[in-house]
C-alpha cells in the first residue's frame, strides 16, 4: 500500500489518496480523504490521515478482516500491531515483549480517532 499525492481536477487542490497493492485507490479511504479535502482540511492533515488509514487497511488485510465488520477486540489488536516495528507488523520477525513501541501513545490515539471513527468500527 502507498500514500500518494493527487491534484483535484478543475480546482488544482492538492490532496492525498491511498493506493492498494494493485495501485488502485482504496475506495472507502479515498472517499474519506476527498471529504476532508472538500471541507477544507489542510493538505498536511489529509496526508497524516491518509497514513493512518493506510495503516488500518494494512492491518485489516494482514488479519483478513472486513472494515465494515470490525469488533472491539480488533481495536485492541490494531493498537498492539501499531506498536510493532515494520518487520513485526508484516509477520517477518518475532518481537520481544521488551521492545520499544514503534509509535507514541499520542500517535496511537490519533490513529484510533481517525481510523475507527471513520471506518465504522466499534
Amino acid at each position: 500500500m502507498l500514500v500518494h499525492p493527487v491534484v483535484i481536477p478543475g480546482s488544482g487542490t492538492r490532496s492525498w489518496t491511498v493506493l492498494g497493492d494493485d495501485d488502485v485507490p482504496v475506495v472507502p479511504v479515498d472517499r474519506f480523504l476527498a471529504y476532508l479535502t472538500d471541507i477544507g482540511r489542510s493538505p498536511n492533515t489529509v496526508k497524516a490521515y491518509a497514513h493512518d488509514m493506510k495503516d488500518l487497511w494494512q492491518f485489516l488485510g494482514f488479519r483478513g478482516l472486513d472494515w465494515r465488520e470490525a469488533r472491539l477486540e480488533d481495536i485492541a489488536e490494531f493498537v498492539a500491531w501499531l506498536q510493532l516495528p515494520a518487520a513485526g507488523r508484516a509477520g517477518e520477525v518475532a518481537v520481544l515483549p521488551s521492545s520499544v513501541p514503534e509509535v507514541s501513545v499520542v500517535t496511537v490515539n490519533r490513529k484510533l480517532s481517525v481510523t475507527w471513527n471513520q471506518s465504522g468500527g466499534t
